[in-house]
């Protein structure tokens, strides 16, 4: 929280007038009923907080009309979809009125003619997924938690995802936004245009803000006429770098996949006894999961026939059509696997030229046997992004305490020496925090901070998260 600025505790009086304003069925100041709003994915003790009272809105208006008066009060607003993600940014650290848009789960429109959908934020991805696919499209943006996430939430953090080499992340899904401002106003950025070069592009300022600026009420997201046809490859390497040497190959062959994931073999094998179900050459292999769509299937066959002939002169032991179902239910189980395997672990999110990620990898491999803590990893091996889960297992709470943050410290020097980021896709929120004001430029930090003053001066959306404001 913001030292300089005095934020007033919700009052009775407050909680009487949010009653008048959603109705005192969608009032919760309960501790047990809170229970689940207190944390995220993250684990651990530190990383839980309750909010004084979670407010569940069914309007735009009504979001308005709280955000006012939070503003007039000096309350702070935490705002949080479906509180699956790994950074904090959705945990009200410091009390105040959470924002559930849990309520807001209505796709308003499939524009057809138009190619995009008009939906709300709590809609979860996987139904907006499934709207399109039902008429014959395909809304790109696939999370690993799409099952269980809000598209708001894929909004507010920029999610990315499995297919993030082709069709990019949640970004580049995004039209427009209909935001509640930090000050109450209800305005549309962007929208149904597909160009807009008119003033600021507000809309993508607000993608990754992480509930810093305002509160998503509905978003405009593009689809696209849906492949007829997928396939998956499954490529098997002896090490970490034949793995990743491949990844540049593929993208120069002239082949534009939707996806290429790797997995370590400490990570696959991971996910295996999650799983209870024998993964291909989980001993010693380190895989590739490649996966090409089209409209031809005797295209993509040729396609196949090429990266099988690359993987196969680069080094790997097998090359297999896989399992779809199989092999993504395996790459997509990697947290929840960890999480079996250790109650508590922490879900670091690395960006780094592609090239790189085999030095990456191999550097987690020596901190941890130096720090001795496993750590597993997977990666988004066409975009950079690297997902390493440091797990604490039997470790005492005294010594992972001590550790984690040391381990870390290490890890990012590293990062940061080959010019790679924090986080790709999960954001900075509440976790990362120092982390980013110890390793972000100071002038890019300055920079934040202003557009930060300029749309919030009281500093009452979501503090706390991303930056400290000065």
């Amino acid at each position: 929280m913001n030292s300089m600025i005095q934020y007033s505790k919700v009052t009775p009086a407050v909680v009487a007038e949010l009653s008048q304003i959603v109705g005192e069925k969608y009032i919760i100041t309960d501790k047990e009923k809170m229970e689940d709003y207190s944390h995220d994915a993250v684990t651990g003790d530190k990383y839980v907080s309750y909010p004084e009272v979670l407010v569940l809105p069914g309007t735009a208006t009504e979001i308005a009309a709280i955000v006012k008066l939070a503003n007039r009060e000096v309350v702070p607003i935490i705002p949080r979809g479906a509180g699956t993600g790994y950074a904090c940014a959705a945990v009200a650290f410091g009390g105040g009125i959470m924002v559930s848009t849990e309520r807001l789960d209505q796709i308003l429109e499939v524009d057809e003619a138009n190619l995009l959908m008009v939906v709300e934020p709590g809609v979860r991805t996987s139904e907006v997924q499934k709207a399109a696919h039902n008429r014959g499209f395909l809304y790109a943006g696939e999370p690993s938690s799409g099952d269980s996430s809000f598209i708001g939430g894929n909004v507010a953090t920029n999610a990315g995802g499995i297919k993030a080499v082709k069709y990019g992340t949640t970004r580049q899904q995004v039209l427009g936004i209909e935001l509640v401002t930090a000050e109450g106003d209800i305005v549309t950025l962007g929208g149904k245009v597909k160009k807009d070069a008119t003033g600021y592009n507000l809309a993508q300022l607000i993608v990754g803000s992480e509930g810093t600026l305002g509160i998503i009420t509905k978003v405009y997201i593009k689809i696209m006429p849906r492949p007829q046809k997928v396939m998956d490859l499954l490529a098997v390497f002896p090490s970490v770098d034949a793995s990743i040497a491949i990844v540049a190959k593929i993208l120069q062959s002239g082949i534009l996949p939707v996806s290429v994931e790797f997995m370590d073999n400490k990570g696959i094998q991971c996910c295996e006894s999650y799983l209870n179900e024998k993964l291909p050459h989980s001993d010693t292999g380190n895989y590739i999961i490649v996966s090409i769509e089209g409209d031809s299937e005797d295209a993509l066959e040729d396609q196949c026939v090429e990266i099988d002939e690359l993987c196969s002169a680069n080094g790997a032991s097998f090359v297999l059509v896989a399992d779809p179902v199989k092999i993504w239910k395996a790459r997509k189980s990697f947290g929840e696997a960890n999480r079996a395997r250790s109650l508590i672990f922490s879900a670091e999110d690395i960006v780094v030229p592609v090239a790189a990620i085999a030095d990456v990898v191999k550097k987690l491999a020596e901190l941890g046997e130096r720090y001795q803590l496993t750590i597993h990893c997977v990666a988004h091996a066409a975009d950079g992004n690297v997902h390493a889960d440091i797990l604490k297992e039997d470790v005492p709470m005294e010594e992972w305490e001590r550790k984690l943050p040391l381990l870390q410290e290490e890890i990012y020097e590293f990062v940061y020496s080959i010019g790679g980021k924090l986080s790709g896709e999960h954001g900075i929120g509440y976790k990362r925090l120092e982390l980013m004001e110890k390793f972000t430029n100071p002038v890019e930090l300055k920079l934040m901070r202003a557009v930060k003053t300029a749309l919030d001066p009281k500093n009452i959306m979501n503090p706390g998260k991303i930056f400290r404001v000065n």
